[in-house]
This record gives structure tokens, C-alpha cells and sequence, in this order.
């Protein structure tokens, strides 16, 4: 709290400013055009008429047309601010000068390309249109706990030759981060390259420039992204990624940030259930390259090609194959909606998801409850105990839908689900940071792999289960008929977006 009350004054000059500019400019055009209100009403209209013809889900569209419709110069205002695509532009500008710098591909090998082909033609072609690599998975581990992965994490760091290189959406001093540090400190002294990178946002109330100062003492080099300086459109755009890299030949991932409650040292809203896991091999490449090339796009002390350049023996495995990739907010093509979307509507037999957030664009909504009406397995996992009671209350609202198709939605008893996962089929599966809402899916800087006849399948099949063993099944007399409250839930449906 006191960091966050400390960001606020230390920000606070700079907002006064700035709205004090925008009511000055207000003034100033009303003296000198009586006319400006209908003018920009005006506009407003134009700004309708572009949202229609944007694509985009929906919801999004209706939302900010109720917003801008009645409030004409705020709605439009906010929309230039903070609604479209284009507010991700300046950061996604710095990190394609840093991906053009690097001048660094790593191609699917062309066997790969023949082997998948022949065995499933449409998770080939689904994946190659992402235009990231396939590769084959050499070794992986699964945790259905962060309290399983962070020992392993701490012998991976122990062992680090080369460099070590952090990226979170949310880090915090405690037991988690504070054993890195103590280990990293030591490594910095000989010779190995620290670098971390943490989202501003995310762990504003966590971490800070003081902290900062203190990695640097130690010779770990640490940048916060898109910090909060003013208040300015690229603030909706945040990272979200996790990734722990270690040497280029180990690399952990999935939705667990590095704080005490994401290995349950520290209770916040019951017992925390989240996922990861830790790959070796050709495919941690994509890992490296991913943080390179954000960390080149926002720091001075860039990092040299030549760490990308990594060859592994043993190519050959038959442990299946996986891609990784992140997505950005900038992108024509929202990656993750569009992979989700195309191996959905190719699933036969299940489709079973975690997720902490339920709030559905109307594609995914209606292609989830086609699933469920053609004879699909279709089960949600969410938390039973929420983080944030009015996007949980948002969630709940999607779930009498869902029933009414045939979903079965399952809420975990012991605590809070924060775990992003989907097992399709019998040979699909994802991990990665991605939730099932607007801000994963349009606004925020994502990483996910993807998984294609692993064993890392059973080992999610297996964890999905005993959740479920421990969560309770939904059913429409679970939620609240009054006319009220589903016209407050309907309201608040409009303005998911925002949240």
C-alpha cells in the first residue's frame, strides 16, 4: 500500500497538469468557435461509424458506442486514449526495431513440416500460420503447483553458467523472489549475465525504483516495462509474460508470477492453484529470443545476438512437438482468440479449460456452446474463491449461458484457480499466460505453447481431474434468478471490456 500511495503523488502533479491543459484547450476553443460542441459531436459520429467498421469482437464495438453516443468529446477522447489498437503502436514500434536489430529466425525443420503433415493436417496448418517454429519437444516437466516448480526454478538458477534472464507480470520481495536474488547476486560476481524484466503496473504495489536500485548494487540489471510515469494510452498495454531462462537450455513458464502466495507461503484468497513447466532442448530458443527482443526494445544495455545461437543433440525425440509465442496488443490478428477459435472448432471428443477469468467475446462464447451442442465435452475450471469480487461477479454472468448449452462450469472449492490452460482432444494441449478474457486476448503482451502429442498432455489430463475432484459442479440453481441481478449482470456484460 504504501508504494502505491507513494506512486500516486508521484504522479499525482503530472495528471493535474494535464487535465488542467485539456480543460484550458476546452475554454480556449468554445471562446474562439461557438460552434466546437456540435463540431465535435460531429466527430463523434465519424468515431462511430470507424468502430463499425473496425474488426473487432462485437461487445467491443457496443460498448464504446454506448460510451461515445452520449458523451460525444469524452467517449472519443477515451476511445483515442485508451481503445484501439493503435494506443499499442509506440511500444510496438521500439520492439520491431529491436526484432529488425536482431535479424535473428528460427526456421521448423523441414521433417518436422512432412512428420505433422502426415499425421494432422490441420494442427500443421494452424500452427504454421503463426510463423513461429515448430520444434520437437526434448524434455518437459509439469507442475500442477507453483509450490512443485519454484525448487526446481532455484536449481536451475544455482546452475546458471552463461545468464540468467527473469520476466514477470507481477514480482514481490518474500521467500520466492528473495531466494533468486540471494543466489543471482552470486552468480553476478562470476560472470554470469542477470538481467530481469517486471510490468510496472503489474506490480505496483510490490516493487519499485527503490527496489531497482538495490538489484543494481548487486550487478542484476532490471528495467520495469511501460512504466507509470503519466497517465498516457499505452498504459492498457501491459506484459503479462512469465518466462524464467536460464543458459538458452532451460526455460519455466506458465501463469505463475514470482511471489509468495503463487507457492502458497503466504495465503491471500485461500490456496492458490496454478500451473507451469520447465522444457530443455531447441525449443527454449523461442523463450530466449521472445525476451531479447523486448528487452532490446526498452534498455540501453542491449544483449548480443550470439546468446540466440544454440544447438541441441538428440533432435530426434519422440516426445512430441510444441510452439511458443507471445502476443501483442498491436497485432492485426489477436493470436491467441484466433488459435483458440480454429482448434476448437476442430475438437471431436473434449475440450477442458482453466481459467481465473471467464468474459467471453461472442465468438468464443458461441463457439464454445456449438461445441457443447454437437456432443463436445466442453468443462470450464474457475476459481472458487475470487481475487477480484466484480470481475468474478462478471464471470458468473456468462456461466448461466454456458449451462443452459451444455458446459459443465466446475468452481474450485479450496481457493483461487489462477492456473491458464486447455486440453483438446486427445493430443492438443496449451499452457502458457493467456486468460479467457479481453485484456489477455486484445490489450496485453502474452506468451503461450502450444502442444502436440506430449506427454506433458497426461500429466495436464491427470491435474484437471483431481481439480475437478475437488471443485464443485455448477448448476443453474447456483445463480441468483432475480430480474435485478441479471439486469446488473447484463449491464455489466457491455462494459467487460473495460475490466
Amino acid at each position: 500500500m504504501k508504494r502505491i500511495i507513494g506512486r500516486i503523488f508521484a504522479i499525482f502533479p503530472a495528471v493535474i497538469l494535464q487535465v488542467l491543459w485539456y480543460l484550458f484547450l476546452w475554454n480556449f476553443l468554445n471562446s474562439i468557435f461557438p460552434f466546437v460542441n456540435e463540431l465535435l459531436t460531429i466527430c463523434a459520429l465519424l468515431f462511430v461509424l470507424t468502430i463499425v467498421s473496425e474488426y473487432e469482437e462485437a461487445n467491443y464495438k457496443i460498448m464504446w458506442i454506448l460510451i461515445i453516443l452520449p458523451f460525444p468529446i469524452f467517449g472519443a477522447w477515451l476511445y483515442m486514449t485508451f481503445g484501439n489498437r493503435r494506443t499499442a503502436k509506440p511500444l510496438d514500434k521500439k520492439i520491431t526495431k529491436s526484432k529488425n536489430q536482431l535479424d535473428y529466425k528460427i526456421e521448423t525443420n523441414p521433417q518436422i513440416q512432412v512428420e505433422l503433415k502426415q499425421r494432422n493436417v490441420r494442427f500443421s496448418q494452424t500452427l504454421q500460420s503463426i510463423g513461429n517454429p515448430i520444434t520437437y519437444v526434448k524434455d518437459i516437466q509439469y507442475y500442477s503447483l507453483g509450490d512443485y516448480m519454484f525448487p526446481d526454478m532455484v536449481k536451475a538458477i544455482e546452475g546458471a553458467k552463461k545468464f540468467v534472464f527473469i520476466e514477470y507480470f507481477i514480482i514481490e520481495e518474500g521467500l520466492f523472489f528473495n531466494s533468486f536474488v540471494n543466489i543471482l547476486k552470486e552468480k553476478v560476481k562470476k560472470g554470469v549475465d542477470v538481467r530481469i524484466i517486471y510490468d510496472d503496473i503489474g506490480s505496483v504495489s510490490t516493487y519499485s525504483i527503490t527496489n531497482i536500485k538495490k538489484l543494481n548494487e548487486y550487478g542484476i540489471q532490471c528495467i520495469p516495462f511501460n512504466p507509470l510515469v503519466f497517465i498516457r494510452a499505452e498504459l492498457n498495454n501491459r506484459d503479462h509474460r512469465k518466462m524464467l531462462i536460464v543458459d538458452n537450455e532451460i526455460c519455466f513458464s506458465g501463469g505463475i508470477n514470482v511471489a509468495d502466495e503463487y507457492i502458497n507461503v503466504k495465503e491471500k484468497y485461500g490456496h492458490w492453484k496454478d500451473i507451469g513447466f520447465k522444457i530443455t532442448g531447441d525449443a527454449v530458443n523461442q523463450y530466449t529470443y521472445m525476451f531479447i527482443e523486448l528487452w532490446n526494445a526498452f534498455s540501453n544495455q542491449k544483449i548480443e545476438r550470439e546468446n540466440l545461437l544454440h544447438e541441441f543433440e538428440n533432435k530426434n525425440t519422440q516426445n512430441g512437438y510444441i510452439v511458443s509465442y507471445y502476443d501483442s496488443p498491436a497485432k492485426k490478428r489477436h493470436i491467441s482468440r484466433q488459435l483458440l477459435l480454429d482448434t476448437f472448432s476442430c475438437a471431436t471428443k473434449r475440450v477442458w479449460i482453466y481459467t481465473p477469468y471467464l468474459i467471453l467475446g461472442d465468438s468464443l462464447m458461441e463457439s464454445l456452446c456449438t461445441l457443447a451442442l454437437r456432443g463436445v465435452d466442453v468443462r470450464i475450471m474457475i476459481p472458487g474463491i475470487p481475487d477480484k469480487k466484480m470481475v468474478y461477479r462478471m464471470s458468473l454472468s456468462y456461466c448461466r449461458s454456458l449451462i443452459d448449452a451444455g458446459i459443465k462450469i466446475y468452481q474450485y472449492t479450496p481457493g483461487f484457480l489462477h492456473a491458464k490452460a486447455c486440453l483438446i482432444d486427445d493430443d492438443i494441449c496449451t499452457i502458457g499466460t493467456v486468460n479467457l478474457d479481453y485484456r489477455s486476448l486484445f490489450l496485453h503482451f502474452e506468451c503461450n505453447s502450444i502442444f502436440y502429442e506430449c506427454n506433458v498432455f497426461e500429466d495436464l489430463e491427470k491435474d484437471m481431474k483431481d481439480t475437478m475432484s475437488k471443485s464443485h459442479l455448477m448448476k443453474k440453481e447456483d445463480l441468483n434468478s432475480r430480474v435485478l441481478y441479471q439486469l446488473f449482470d447484463k449491464i455489466l456484460r457491455i462494459f467487460a471490456p473495460l475490466l
